[in-house]
């Protein structure tokens, strides 16, 4: 689906205009996006096995749920919208808290693709089991909870692993210390 998104500078400041999200991603136009991480009070972290029909890193591990922010709708909105959509979990406003905003530059497809996204990060914790989350097939491939220790190991080793993004490191790092101060 080609959604409409509200395009921003390149620092994130809003610019009133709109386009489609191939346009945006053809153009290089800035926009946002959310980033949903999910923690348990055991101090695992859910990870989302990205659908092998993505054009972009099918079958890497990344965020707990991520999307597009259509035209109009709240970062808030996105976030509760995406994780229903992904996982069939539906949390409310009060349950996330947001740790940040993340600009990723990235080019893609022999340069076809150039994502310029501000990466709306929020954290939230899981409540409920696993195995009572509904997958997006579209999207999702797979989920699964690793421990903090684990999600380090795999980190470390991305550039042979084939697990992450690996110019995502710092990214991770980033949130991955922010969960660990939360616990």
């Amino acid at each position: 689906m080609d959604e409409i998104l509200d395009i921003v500078d390149k620092n994130g400041k809003p610019t009133g205009r709109t386009a489609l999200k191939s346009e945006a991603h053809s153009k290089g136009l800035y926009h946002n996006t959310i980033h949903l991480w999910l923690y348990t009070s055991k101090g695992e972290i859910l990870l989302q096995q990205r659908s092998h029909k993505k054009s972009i890193y099918p079958l890497l591990w990344d965020v707990s749920a991520a999307g597009h922010i259509d035209a109009g709708e709240t970062f808030i909105t996105a976030a509760l919208r995406e994780t229903k959509e992904e996982l069939g979990l539906e949390l409310e406003p009060k349950d996330l808290t947001k740790i940040g905003t993340f600009l990723h530059e990235s080019s893609y497809a022999e340069g076809k693709i150039q994502d310029n996204e501000f990466h709306q990060v929020f954290i939230a914790e899981l409540t409920v089991p696993l195995n009572t989350l509904v997958i997006q097939d579209s999207e999702v491939e797979a989920i699964k909870l690793v421990s903090l220790e684990e999600f380090y190991n795999l980190l470390n080793n991305s550039e042979t692993n084939m697990h992450f993004v690996a110019s995502n490191r710092d990214y991770y790092l980033k949130v991955l210390e922010t969960v660990k101060n939360k616990l």
